[in-house]
């Protein structure tokens, strides 16, 4: 059985800037125009905050020490949930900004369905890790009846 984990630069780029954005926007009091028009003070903070979480979750989860089933859980939510937030700005650069936001937008939606697309990986390594368990449990009762 083969699971990599921690071999994604692109992966590891984002989680490792998504806690200093949300850091950066929160203690500059800063925003994009598109989210401070689209979103709500509650959701925003929200937002901003769950970039902190992301990236901090999706590292925590990349360099687990413990068992394999441990951090590829924690980083599947945290692939879930930067997929969301990436969704979340995308769609407020649409509808705040419509065809000017293509380019920004296309490679936002491109982060969210990266996260998406890895949280199906992780989910298929998850499985097999099942399988591989059940199957070496399933061996060693037949090799220790003999």
């Amino acid at each position: 059985m083969r699971i990599l984990r921690n071999r994604r630069p692109f992966e590891n780029a984002v989680l490792a800037t998504a806690p200093v954005c949300g850091a950066l926007l929160i203690t500059l009091d800063v925003r994009p125009p598109s989210v401070e028009m689209a979103m709500p003070a509650p959701i925003r903070i929200g937002w901003e905050l769950g970039l902190i979480a992301v990236g901090l979750a999706g590292l925590v989860g990349l360099s687990w020490p413990g068992r394999i089933s441990t951090g590829l859980g924690i980083e599947l939510a945290s692939m879930l949930m930067l997929g969301t937030i990436a969704g979340m700005y995308a769609v407020a650069m649409a509808v705040m900004s419509g065809r000017l936001a293509v380019a920004a937008a296309s490679f936002i939606i491109a982060v969210a369905v990266g996260a998406w697309w890895r949280a199906v990986e992780i989910l298929l390594d998850l499985r097999r890790l099942v399988r591989g368990i059940e199957k070496a449990r399933i061996e060693s009762r037949i090799g220790g009846s003999r």
